[in-house]
């Protein structure tokens, strides 16, 4: 088994994947999805065809505990295959339709759909080789998959498969990570900066960030969220773990100008069940009113999280814009942004209608909310108001 990928497949590679990065930049939002959708299926066939070549490399690093491989191992282990090297050519080309290139070196992974395939696997049973489907996931009526042999299978959209299948996916965590500091980039360009509240925003750490250095502090009023519950997380198998994240809606405090936060939430991962991040989600120094909204959504295989930005501020400016005296409205004006923005988001942009999960209108500040359900009854979320003081000396 080779360990050192060879340089020169490195820069042909490169120089294939610059080709179709120029190409995917030409292309609309839908026209995206369509490629990146063909890229997988391309990708599920050649797995099918190149799988006694790296059988014994996946079974390797799959296990029980870890059900995938990245595109980074496989360049380390199996850099000759032709199936690594069109994985990494459709990886180069879905980072750039995805905006996400400058904040991710690899999205595309190979998962084993779910655990409890491991052993029926290891122990000889022939796997599936499966990709998702372009379009609204409410509309998929099956999951097309190809065996050993090449030939194409179709499996239930909605109900784990009984035999092995291997997934060739994005990385969602990645993913979604790289696509929130995209869209945090690209709203700082249009004037809108914007902050990223993410898994590592605990309550220590906010204090200490906060307070560092200084030794008269103001305290920091924030809420938490404490506790959070999906109904249904809007994912079919072939998806595997929501990567659920939230978009923070309100007015700037000194300026009649939107602002929009982002929420990263990479512990959501499954629907009818309790976490209890603890997360900080807003910080009511940046809203006006002492008051905000919280749109919950899950992220899509075709989303291209700059245009994305570019959407998210369009629209609450334009809302804002179509007001001529905000104070006269107050807070009620931050439902009427919300509300354009989820109306927005369907159209071309996301493809899967379904990434919107749910929505908290006028959460407000020194104001605890108890198992609150969202209004579209998704997500029962409590609240609870979080001051921190500046560290003791």
């Amino acid at each position: 088994m080779k360990k050192i990928t060879p340089i020169c497949l490195l820069l042909a590679l490169t120089v294939a994947g610059c080709q179709s990065d120029e190409q995917a930049t030409n292309q609309s939002p839908t026209q995206n999805a369509e490629v990146i959708a063909q890229h997988k299926q391309g990708l599920a066939k050649q797995l099918s065809t190149s799988y006694a070549d790296i059988e014994q490399t996946l079974k390797s690093q799959i296990s029980d505990q870890n059900l995938t491989i990245s595109l980074s191992t496989l360049l380390i282990e199996e850099p000759e295959s032709s199936f690594t090297q069109q994985m990494y050519k459709a990886d180069t080309s879905i980072r750039t339709m995805k905006g996400v290139s400058a904040y991710t070196d690899e999205l595309l992974e190979v998962r084993l759909a779910d655990k409890s395939m491991v052993q029926e696997w290891k122990d000889g049973m022939s796997p599936l080789f499966a990709f998702e489907p372009k379009g609204d996931d409410e509309s998929w009526q099956y999951i097309e998959a190809y065996d050993i042999y090449g030939q194409l299978h179709q499996l239930d959209a909605y109900k784990m498969p009984d035999v092995p299948v291997f997934v060739v996916d994005n990385n969602s965590a990645k993913e979604l990570k790289a696509g929130l500091q995209a869209m945090k980039a690209e709203m700082q360009k249009l004037g809108q900066p914007a902050v990223i509240q993410g898994d590592s925003d605990t309550v220590q750490q906010t204090q200490l960030k906060s307070s560092f250095g200084t030794s008269s502090a103001s305290p920091i009023s924030t809420t938490a969220i404490k506790k959070i519950r999906l109904a249904d997380d809007e994912e079919p198998w072939i998806s595997g773990k929501a990567e659920v994240y939230a978009i923070v809606t309100g007015v700037n405090p000194s300026r009649d100008e939107p602002t929009l936060d982002l929420i990263e939430m990479p512990y959501l991962d499954y629907d009818n069940k309790d976490y209890y991040p603890n997360q900080i989600a807003i910080h009511w120094s940046r809203y006006r009113w002492g008051a905000a909204d919280m749109i919950l959504m899950e992220q899509d295989d075709g989303t291209d999280y700059k245009e994305l930005a570019k959407l998210l501020v369009k629209v609450a400016e334009e809302v804002l814009k179509m007001i001529p005296d905000p104070e006269v409205q107050a807070y009620a004006i931050i439902p009427q942004i919300t509300g354009k923005i989820i109306a927005a988001i369907p159209d071309g942009l996301l493809v899967n209608d379904d990434d919107y999960v749910d929505v908290y209108y006028t959460l407000m500040q020194d104001t605890s909310y108890v198992d609150h359900p969202g209004a579209g009854g998704n997500a029962i979320a409590t609240f609870e108001p979080l001051t921190i003081s500046p560290t003791r000396p």
